[in-house]
């Protein structure tokens, strides 16, 4: 179950750039695959499939190709109906069936699938940024709480802080995700985060993040930061825009994605 957590991971974090929105739908194998996803037991795997399915329905025109899928709406019902399941998880559920099922202006002609294509920004990448609205950040006090807890994270390279927004813009190595960032500052039993991300009309959404569960390695001493020109691009020259562009590998025979339905089938359906 965690080589399906890690593939969902890197497909939610390919979601959360606009750009790569249209191309994820329009791939063969991505839908199918979340449907995929949809069906599995394990809480951690679910949120992170309803959260790409959450971001690429920003894009107006992604939402019929989305509704249409089969077994997609089923799936999202099923959900909706189960009393085993967190608040959390649930409630995002709702939210993502009823945003599905809501009327939208159909647009056939893309509603087409491309074939598989590469991904934007989807590059190997040492390092990336995300942007994190903190709840709780009220005072110096409670900075000094986040900031103790960002810095045992193995992995964070960087920080800054806009106090009068509750921001934090973090630079972080390319394999760590933004749950376990969440989890560090939930371990403060005062603070929680949010990330910060723009949708296609460039207005800032906060996408909950799932601490609980998440395992995360410390730092005995403090992170060592990396050379500049390793470095990702700062996404401080545009400020609020989240960042987060996980690598991902391609071959001659399709896209990645394509790779994840593939294995999601051999694991979950024989």
């Amino acid at each position: 179950m965690n080589d399906a957590l890690s593939v969902v991971g890197q497909l939610r974090d390919l979601a959360s750039e606009p750009q790569n929105r249209e191309a994820i739908v329009q791939d063969q194998g991505c839908l199918p695959g979340l449907v995929l996803f949809l069906d599995v037991q394990d809480e951690d795997v679910l949120f992170a499939a309803l959260q790409t399915l959450r971001y690429l329905a920003e894009q107006p025109r992604n939402i019929p190709i989305m509704s249409n899928e089969l077994g997609m709406m089923v799936s999202l019902e099923n959900l909706t109906e189960r009393a085993d399941l967190s608040g959390e998880v649930l409630s995002l559920a709702k939210e993502v069936h009823g945003i599905l099922s809501a009327p939208v202006i159909r647009t056939p002609e893309r509603e087409r699938r491309k074939k598989p294509q590469f991904f934007i920004n989807a590059t190997n990448k040492k390092a990336k940024s995300v942007t994190l609205h903190i709840q709780g950040l009220d005072s110096t006090d409670q900075r000094g709480l986040c900031e103790e807890a960002l810095l045992k994270v193995k992995g964070v390279i960087s920080f800054t802080f806009q106090m009068a927004t509750k921001r934090c813009t973090v630079r972080i190595r390319a394999d760590l995700t933004t749950e376990s960032l969440a989890s560090a500052i939930a371990e403060t039993k005062v603070l929680s985060a949010k990330q910060v991300v723009k949708n296609e009309a460039g207005e800032e959404i906060l996408l909950a993040l799932k601490p609980s569960g998440v395992e995360v390695q410390k730092n005995s001493v403090l992170p060592d930061y990396l050379p500049e020109e390793e470095e990702e691009e700062s996404p401080e020259k545009d400020l609020g825009r989240a960042v987060s562009r996980p690598a991902a590998q391609q071959d001659g025979s399709g896209s990645w994605i394509n790779a994840a339905a593939s294995f999601l089938s051999k694991n979950f359906y024989w």
